[in-house]
């Protein structure tokens, strides 16, 4: 007996010295470089991120055991495992930078594989926490079981569970790829992101680049699109996620997390909409008040707010139901649809329709954009692909047209008479037409009596009322009370 007491506590003794080794990451030093970076380590984020207590790692001593007795490499850069957020089991990934630059190892491929290959089976929401460089340069000269497989699994779980892509440091090569399959990509302020860093970027086209240069977050938030939200610090992109991930169903089919227990969850009347909301069509006007006063107390959480101005896409609660709010923003371009705030929207109307959202559209826009620089950019294929995605919605769809509507810029945003609508609505405002009265009789050669009876129809819900283009003609007040109750139909 005593024997095989010795044995245990021998065993034992070295079970801990490897997970000892695991904890320490980089080590001291690195890790006090980690943090003179302003940026936390791999797994001070994962503890920040789950509910207290509630993780439990994957793969810790992958990296322990190198075949040709080199030096172990602590968990092989990548911290991982199971935890919780606001109770919802997770599966979650995060590159270690203070561990050979976070970079992918063979061991690190396996465990990457082995974790999205058990959020795919188990149907459990995926969070990537991105800091890395991407696969290991010795690679090459090494032979393990496994390869990088992480990628086409990550893409299997498109629609069938939530993914979060967090890029907390910088993310390039197979890491940055792996994360552009998320529904929501967020990015801290001095995060960058790119498939080819500086060194290589440099090698190929004999141009010398920063980080910053090559894919800053900003950029990638205001221009380029590829990220959707910017946080200020690590601590912000964090909470963030925790929000985003609460708005959605743990997986595609089951039940929205509702919440109409909840005092700011009761109708009321909007008497600050006939102030916020000009009735002249040509008068400009930020939707954000608008949809503040909508929305459940502090429920509006913009997506992608600084690409593709034109539209603000949100996840709020109404009447405690989440659910997807599309709506125009008139303050910028009149809310005219661009290529950006179509490919925007797109993306956000087919999360809504995997995860089943509810669909709240408020329409007040002119069309989509004219002029040389929108079609070079191609508005006709970003516009056409939006109206694809919410042609596809068959969930709950609510749709509000406020003001104006023409053209395709009204079907985008789903003002389609009888098109799977719960409810069709309209305030008396409305102004609707193929085209504006003044464009369109300049653009036909229409004379003034016949430009003024364009303008004379465009005028007022009250012919479009009769034709059944709208459900309910209803006054501005009882917007919100008007979408709960459709809400709450469905």
């Amino acid at each position: 007996m005593s024997h095989n007491l010795d044995t245990w506590k021998a065993l034992l003794a070295e079970l801990e010295e490897h997970h000892r080794q695991a904890q320490a990451m980089g080590g001291k030093d690195r890790i006090a470089r980690q943090h003179a970076r302003g940026r936390l380590t791999a797994r001070e984020r994962i503890q920040r991120f789950c509910d207290p207590g509630s993780f439990r790692e994957y793969g810790a001593l992958a990296g322990g055991c190198h075949p040709n007795g080199e030096a172990a490499v602590p968990a092989d850069a990548l911290v991982g495992g199971t935890g919780r957020v606001a109770g919802s089991s997770i599966v979650v990934l995060a590159e270690d930078f203070t561990v050979k630059g976070g970079s992918i190892g063979h061991p690190n491929a396996a465990k990457r594989a082995r974790l999205v290959r058990l959020a795919l089976e188990r149907q459990l929401p995926l969070v990537l926490m991105l800091d890395g460089a991407g696969e290991r340069a010795s690679n090459q000269s090494e032979r393990y079981p496994h390869a990088p497989g992480d990628l086409q699994l990550v893409a299997d779980l498109k629609g069938q569970v939530p993914v979060v892509t967090l890029v907390l440091g910088t993310s390039a090569g197979h890491g940055a790829l792996t994360g552009m399959f998320a529904d929501l990509i967020i990015m801290s302020a001095d995060a960058t992101l790119f498939s080819a860093g500086p060194p290589l970027v440099a090698a190929s086209l004999g141009r010398e680049v920063t980080p910053q240069e090559l894919g800053s977050a900003r950029m990638h938030t205001q221009v380029s699109g590829v990220a959707h939200n910017l946080g200020d610090s690590e601590e912000e992109c964090l909470a963030m996620a925790r929000t985003f991930l609460g708005y959605l169903p743990r997986r595609a089919g089951e039940p929205l997390p509702e919440r109409r227990d909840d005092a700011s969850a009761a109708p009321r009347e909007l008497d600050d909409l006939l102030e916020r909301i000009p009735p002249a069509p040509q008068q400009g006007y930020n939707m954000l008040p608008v949809l503040e006063d909508l929305v459940d107390a502090d429920s509006l959480f913009e997506l992608q707010p600084g690409y593709g101005r034109n539209i603000i896409t949100a996840l709020a609660r109404i009447g405690g139901t989440p659910c997807l709010v599309l709506a125009n923003q008139p303050a910028v371009q009149a809310g005219a649809i661009t290529p950006e705030a179509a490919q925007k929207a797109t993306h956000f109307l087919e999360v809504a329709a995997a995860f089943g959202l509810p669909l709240v559209s408020l329409v007040d826009n002119p069309g989509v954009m004219p002029g040389p620089a929108s079609e070079q950019a191609g508005v006709l294929a970003a516009a056409g692909r939006m109206f694809r995605a919410q042609r596809a919605c068959r969930q709950r769809k609510v749709v509000v047209t406020l003001r104006k509507a023409f053209g395709f810029g009204s079907s985008v945003m789903g003002m389609n008479p009888f098109d799977h609508q719960l409810v069709s609505l309209a305030l008396p405002c409305v102004s609707l037409g193929g085209v504006p009265a003044l464009g369109g009789a300049a653009a036909t050669g229409a004379s003034d009596t016949e430009a003024a009876q364009m303008k004379a129809l465009q005028a007022g819900a009250w012919i479009p009322a009769d034709a059944m283009a709208f459900d309910r003609v209803i006054d501005p007040r009882q917007l919100r009370n008007e979408i709960i109750a459709a809400l709450h139909t469905g």
